[in-house]
């Protein structure tokens, strides 16, 4: 088996177990928000609400994961290719086509946009913050108004782009740098990231990490407790990491789609963006829950300790 053709199954493989850990985290993730919101419903404690109030955000959130994953996996060339997935180079290219559209027009900035403002809201006042009923509903609107800009650029960028760029039918090696979502490689569609994708998602992610790292100093300035710090500044880590996910992506069409310098930085962009949707994910949709039920239990050792002393 040719050296290259084995480091790309093996790229392949890894990834597909780690977007599925991913999913299991999502899953469990998701489980416990909808179970503790059914929780508080049943048994009347609405105080609780403050801390499972954007409980249905947090559900877009890890929704939005799932979809983000399920491109990641769609876009391999272990998973296209005779004898697997796809074997037609036209269905091919298409998906690399939709991954471009999907992931990076829409689930990629909506997946972080929804970390940010789940990490605005702790500084919304209650009456506008997550305790409002309407929080749920506007923060998910806004999550796709923003991110409709970025679905219709890289939408210009896969299918008109190539058109602009293109002489006689046929795309110039320069306008494949900028626009092409696919390159054929060993006999195999390989999907490759436009440098226009990149520059676009660039900017957004300096935007992002500036406005989060504006609301997290806020919240530092405010939270005394050492555990919830921590947990701040690890988000603003996560989002600060996505920067060089944008570098590593542009820097991708140096060499040669399909080979081991294209795959390894395609894979470590990926890993970069896995470890900072993972930190987002754990900090912001299952410590909130796992912090509720602990006041819950505490207040139940409480409530028992009372009843103790009185008897």
């Amino acid at each position: 088996m040719h050296l290259i053709t084995l480091f790309t199954k093996i790229i392949g493989v890894v990834t597909i177990a780690l977007v599925s850990i991913v999913s299991i985290l999502g899953l469990i993730c998701l489980s416990r928000a909808v179970y503790f919101q059914l929780w508080i419903n049943r048994r009347g404690y609405q105080r609780l609400n403050y801390f499972n109030g954007p409980w249905l955000t947090r559900i877009t959130l890890v929704l939005v994961a799932f979809w983000w994953g399920i491109g990641e996996v769609l876009r391999l060339t272990f998973v296209n290719g005779e004898g697997r997935f796809t074997s037609d180079q036209m269905w091919q290219a298409n998906v690399c086509k939709f991954y471009i559209i999907s992931n990076l027009g829409f689930a990629e900035p909506g997946l972080f946009l929804l970390l940010a403002f789940l990490l605005s809201a702790a500084l919304q006042k209650q009456e506008l913050g997550t305790l409002n009923r309407k929080w749920n509903q506007k923060t998910i609107r806004a999550m796709f108004i923003i991110c409709l800009p970025s679905f219709v650029w890289e939408a210009c960028v896969v299918f008109i782009g190539p058109r602009v760029a293109s002489d006689d039918g046929q795309t110039s090696n320069l306008g494949k740098f900028w626009y092409s979502a696919s390159t054929v490689h060993n006999g195999n569609v390989t999907c490759t990231y436009p440098l226009l994708s990149s520059i676009f998602l660039g900017a957004f992610y300096i935007i992002l990490a500036i406005y989060v790292m504006f609301v997290g100093g806020q919240m530092l300035s405010l939270v005394i407790n050492k555990g919830l710090r921590r947990r701040i500044y690890m988000l603003i880590f996560a989002t600060m990491i996505l920067l060089p996910r944008a570098t590593l992506l542009g820097l991708s069409i140096v060499s040669w789609p399909g080979e081991t310098a294209h795959e390894t930085l395609v894979f470590t962009s990926f890993l970069v963006l896995m470890l900072a949707a993972m930190a987002g994910i754990v900090i912001l949709v299952y410590f909130p829950v796992a912090d509720a039920f602990a006041i819950v239990d505490q207040g139940n050792i409480e409530m028992q300790a009372d009843q103790e002393t009185i008897l």
